[in-house]
């Protein structure tokens, strides 16, 4: 029984996060560059705290959510945020209708791409 115990352990200890938080860079904090080719002015970033979770900082407010599919699909769920207005909310809610409609996502370095079928296309850049 011990050792059924012990092996169970070990094979959980090896199971990878499969969701992006498990291929995106440690501790990163992805900013927001631009959305399908056209830079995006006001601030927001991306993070993944912890296998499954998103979060970050929306041009006006925090947020944070559940990432469900694994990679290299992203789906977001249950993203909430705080309530602050600011004169940016224009820019928040593209940043949250493009966030919301992405299905696939890709990392190289600190580089994030997250697009969808349709051809759109949000890229992120860590550490800028």
């Amino acid at each position: 029984m011990k050792h059924l115990a012990l092996i169970a352990l070990v094979l959980l200890a090896a199971c990878k996060d499969e969701t992006i938080s498990g291929y995106a860079a440690d501790g990163a904090i992805y900013s927001l560059r631009t959305i399908n080719g056209v830079a995006f002015e006001a601030r927001a970033t991306l993070s993944f705290p912890e296998e499954g979770k998103i979060a970050g900082q929306a041009p006006c407010n925090r947020y944070s959510g559940a990432q469900v599919a694994p990679y290299p699909w992203f789906d977001v769920e249950r993203v909430i945020s705080t309530r602050m207005a600011c004169p940016d909310l224009k820019a928040e809610s593209a940043f949250f209708r493009s966030l919301e409609s992405m299905t696939l996502s890709e990392t190289a370095g600190t580089t994030l791409i997250l697009s969808n079928d349709r051809g759109d296309e949000m890229v992120f850049r860590a550490g800028e």
